[in-house]
């Protein structure tokens, strides 16, 4: 497995960062090509491709140096209705605080469908990128609060995982008092990106109105008002789990692009500066609320 991980780092290469920021953003970029990559085989929960997607992951978070939440970083359940495994990956990093902030990312996709792989580049390769780059930070600057690394499994089968997580953790005594989702965040035409949940939790919002997002790219809030219907995103990725729970949430997302949940949704239509600016926003955010 090691040598295989080497062997597809080389194929694939590393980018140049085009700007500073607070990660390297070579890595980023690595991270998702390879999660997108035809050799992860879409992904999809229970089958070979999750399995050598959760393979890469938790190789990482070793790597980085985070610490396994639970034991070999894994967290099993049955996925309904069918007889399939489902496997979330959950790493932690201590803080000053034992309050604990959970950052989620779905790594699952749609697989293989009619033996044509849906990669999904966008959705949702580049939250789990994101995610390792922020464990990367955090690992070299420690947190305020405690923070939960959540690499959930089967959201794309009705958020079974993050809402397995929600059921099953006994969430006061991980004190957990936040989420922060991360759910397509690597394009928009409009460089763009969209912090929901002020709707719910206003004073989220005026904390996050304070961010400044790098030159270029902006910072939008919304898509969290019931009264949107098929635009409110309060149900729309793993966050909900957590709304359920009334634990408050910030979901991170671009709007749907014409390639969302369709094969053509590859690495090749990453905006490598975009999606570079998106992980800084939210970092920078994260580490606002962190304080």
């Amino acid at each position: 497995m090691k040598k295989w991980f080497l062997l597809i780092s080389i194929a694939f290469g590393v980018c140049p960062a085009e700007a500073q920021f607070s990660f390297d953003s070579a890595i980023l970029i690595q991270d998702i090509k390879i999660l997108s990559s035809d050799v992860m085989e879409g992904r999809k929960t229970g089958t070979e491709g999750s399995k050598k997607a959760r393979a890469f992951i938790i190789d990482q978070l070793k790597k980085i140096g985070v610490a396994p939440l639970v034991p070999d970083y894994v967290q099993s359940f049955t996925v309904r209705p069918a007889t399939v495994t489902g496997t979330n990956i959950l790493a932690v990093i201590p803080g000053k605080q034992t309050e604990t902030i959970v950052i989620s990312a779905h790594y699952d996709h749609l697989g293989i469908r009619n033996n044509i792989i849906f990669n999904g580049a966008d959705d949702n390769a580049s939250g789990v990128a994101a995610l390792l780059s922020m464990a990367r930070y955090f690992t070299k600057h420690p947190p305020q609060h405690r923070l939960i690394f959540a690499f959930f499994d089967a959201e794309e089968m009705g958020l079974q995982g993050s809402s397995y997580f929600t059921n099953t953790v006994n969430l006061q005594d991980e004190k957990i008092i936040l989420n922060i989702n991360l759910d397509m965040v690597s394009r928009s035409d409009k460089n763009e990106l969209y912090a929901c949940g002020g709707y719910h939790s206003p004073d989220l919002k005026k904390r996050l109105e304070q961010v400044n997002p790098p030159d270029g790219f902006v910072l939008r809030f919304g898509h969290d008002n019931p009264a949107l219907g098929h635009n409110d995103w309060t149900n729309q990725s793993d966050h909900f789990s957590f709304h359920q729970k009334k634990i408050p949430f910030v979901y991170f997302g671009v709007e749907d692009h014409p390639d969302y949940h369709r094969a053509t949704d590859d690495f090749g239509k990453i905006n490598r500066v975009m999606f570079s600016k998106s992980t800084e926003t939210i970092l920078s955010c994260v580490k606002m609320l962190d304080q």
